[in-house]
This record gives C-alpha cells, sequence and structure tokens, in this order.
C-alpha cells in the first residue's frame, strides 16, 4: 500500500538558517515580541522567546501563559511584533 504524499519543508541554505538564528537570538536578548511563520502551522507564531534549546533544536515562545516550543528548522520566517 502506498503511503500518502506528506508536503516537504523548503529547503534553505545556510546564509538563511544562519539569519534566521541571528534574528531568534538578538530577539531573544531584547526580549522583542516577534511573529514567527512556522512551517506546517497555519496561523503565525507570537511571543518572546523565553529559551532556545541546543539539545533539541526547539525554540520557545511565550504569549501570557501559553508556552510554545517551535522546531528552530520549522521556522520559516521571522517578524517583529505590531500587536
Amino acid at each position: 500500500m502506498a503511503k500518502p504524499k506528506v508536503a516537504k519543508r523548503p529547503t534553505r541554505d545556510e546564509f538563511v538558517l544562519e539569519e534566521i538564528g541571528n534574528q531568534l537570538t538578538e530577539a531573544m536578548h531584547e526580549n522583542s515580541d516577534i511573529q514567527l511563520t512556522v512551517w506546517g502551522i497555519e496561523n503565525v507564531v507570537r511571543g518572546k522567546i523565553v529559551h532556545m534549546d541546543p539539545r533539541t533544536g526547539k525554540v520557545h515562545i511565550q504569549r501570557n501563559e501559553e508556552l510554545n516550543k517551535v522546531p528552530f528548522m520549522d521556522i520559516m520566517k521571522v517578524e517583529y511584533g505590531r500587536d
């Protein structure tokens, strides 16, 4: 039986990944509100970065009492919040 086709995550080159990493690090150090476009998630993820876990490769983003853990490799775009 054939497996159903699942859309693959778009590939990005090392420069794009490095730029995303720099933006995330800067936002965390400045305690800035950000919004992330994440592959596989329809809505943007908003909040402040409270932790970046190098072991799991996840970025922990908190907004109010909600904590989202987003895989770094799934982050497509970083924007500063406009709330």
